[in-house]
């Protein structure tokens, strides 16, 4: 039914995902050589080739995807990254359940439940420069284009312009999480790589419900 979130679209999303760290891995990088430790676009690159791999074929639910996509980012990115990133895609899968598609509330709440464990796990609040200052935004975007009534798709594309307008916001912030914070005012007129990670997130899960695949994406 038009608004229903599919399984394919999902993994059609994780492809996006790693297209986009892999095209901007380099700037990734960039942004973390200036405040963190240099590797956030490596990682990433790692990590989501190896969540590729892992998720051929796709288990049968929702909830068993996500979760092995969060437990494979767990074992194979290290640093902050694969802990963060880890904790949001098994918060996701324990929401997700056993479904195998849901309507764009549902797609809601299982997005909500991973960026909550983001926030559990780096303890973080807005304002911190952190990947939180990008997804929270995206989630108030998000619930408020539903309830404007918009279908899945649009309520997607309008929580990526909201992580893109959080990501931004970085820049002029001063770190208070993380390595950045050991940098002081140093880390100030420097975007965040953690929110402009999670702003590819985001813009990737915008493009799979936009544009769904025709055939499941190829393996790696």
């Amino acid at each position: 039914m038009a608004g229903t979130v599919t399984q394919d679209q999902l993994v059609g999303w994780l492809a996006a995902f790693r297209d986009a760290v892999h095209e901007h891995g380099a700037h990734l990088t960039e942004l973390d050589s200036a405040i963190g430790d240099a590797d956030h676009g490596s990682n990433l690159v790692r990590g989501m080739d190896a969540v590729m791999a892992a998720v051929q074929p796709p288990p049968d639910s929702v909830g068993a995807l996500l979760k092995k996509v969060g437990m494979t980012l767990v074992t194979s990115v290290g640093g902050a990254s694969g802990p963060l990133y880890g904790t949001f895609f098994l918060r996701a899968g324990a929401a997700a359940d056993n479904a195998t598609e849901f309507d764009v509330a549902g797609l809601a709440a299982v997005l909500r439940a991973g960026v909550e464990g983001v926030v559990a796990r780096g303890k973080a609040d807005l304002g911190d420069k952190t990947m939180y200052d990008a997804l929270g935004p995206a989630l108030e975007a998000l619930d408020a284009a539903l309830a404007d009534g918009a279908d899945a798709a649009g309520a997607v594309r309008a929580a990526a312009d909201a992580a893109a307008r959080g990501r931004d916001a970085t820049e002029p912030m001063q770190a208070l999480k993380g390595r950045a914070s050991y940098l002081g005012e140093r880390s100030i007129g420097h975007v965040d790589p953690g929110s402009a990670s999670a702003t590819l997130l985001v813009e990737a899960l915008a493009r799979a419900l936009a544009d769904p695949p025709a055939d499941p994406p190829a393996d790696p």
